[in-house]
């Protein structure tokens, strides 16, 4: 009687063991099943044709600078367009430089304009322009508007590559060591910019900035574009290239290289990509920077 009676408690342990193995196979299954229909779900992926992807694309500098003050960037795209830009600049109680009555006294007396002018004309410029290096620099606000320019910039490539995740800026920071280089990916008039910058002992040592064809040929090297260019401008690649980063060296500041003559478009784009690798040099971010720069219909 007691065997019988074992017997029938083994069975029932063994079936009630076999039963939350079942079980435990149909969750793990069910598991399996959410985890692939997680992982089935279609990310957004980056255009590589320069176009932007709809989304919300932010920014800001990590540290207040002298005056207190520390930038905030975002721009919302929508359909492809930039339909708001809000820059500004905060200090550490989160008050708005535009709401700053005194700022926009004492800097109105000083150069002619205040935040409450060039803040708004900056984001409305961009907005309008779709464009960072079409924006047009504030009369008296400069080097705030070629801020706005780079961080523009920054924040297009972002919606370029469909990347959402917050930009930081490390502001005021001296330039660490190494090689920083950029790229576009995208031919324009059958050339792309390529840049690099040397930094050493915390100094721009080498600036390397020019444009290349499919087959690896430097613009400088390009005999008919340089006769073509200065016949029309009075300038040539020759020229203007070279003297970019020469300035550059020299200045250690891309805000203070100087626009070549004839070379606008060029010295405006080569001003805007030089800041960001200083950007990058602040961080200490080696990386290649690839730009899905975009190609208008030629």
């Amino acid at each position: 009687m007691k065997k019988k009676k074992l017997v029938m408690a083994l069975t029932a342990v063994m079936a009630s063991s076999m039963l939350l193995v079942a079980c435990g196979n149909d969750n793990s299954s069910d598991s399996k099943s959410s985890d692939t229909k997680q992982s089935d779900t279609k990310k957004t992926e980056a255009k590589t044709d320069g176009t932007m992807t709809d989304g919300t694309y932010k920014l800001e500098e990590k540290n207040f600078d002298d005056n207190g003050w520390k930038a905030k960037f975002s721009i919302d795209v929508k359909d492809g367009k930039i339909t708001e830009s809000d820059y500004n600049y905060v200090d550490k109680d989160g008050k708005l430089k535009t709401d700053d009555a005194d700022y926009e006294k004492n800097m109105k007396a000083k150069v002619g304009t205040g935040p409450q002018e060039y803040i708004p004309a900056l984001n409305k410029s961009l907005v309008d322009k779709q464009v960072a290096t079409d924006v047009q620099v504030v009369t008296g606000a400069t080097h705030s508007s070629d801020a706005f320019i780079n961080y523009a910039n920054q924040l297009i490539q972002a919606a370029q590559r469909a990347d959402t995740a917050t930009i930081e800026i490390n502001n005021g920071a001296k330039l660490e060591d190494g090689k920083y280089s950029l790229e576009e990916q995208n031919y324009s008039h059958g050339y792309r910019a390529v840049f690099s910058m040397e930094v050493k002992d915390g100094k721009i040592t080498t600036s390397d900035y020019n444009y290349v064809d499919k087959d690896g040929k430097k613009k400088t090297d390009d005999a008919d574009y340089e006769k073509n260019m200065k016949d029309k401008t009075g300038v040539g690649p020759q020229e203007y290239i070279p003297a970019l980063n020469k300035a550059l060296v020299d200045k250690q500041n891309p805000g203070d290289v100087a626009v070549v003559t004839g070379a606008t478009n060029s010295s405006n784009l080569f001003k805007t990509y030089a800041a960001q690798l200083y950007n990058a040099a602040q961080s200490g971010n080696t990386d290649m920077i690839k730009v899905y720069n975009k190609v208008e219909a030629e």
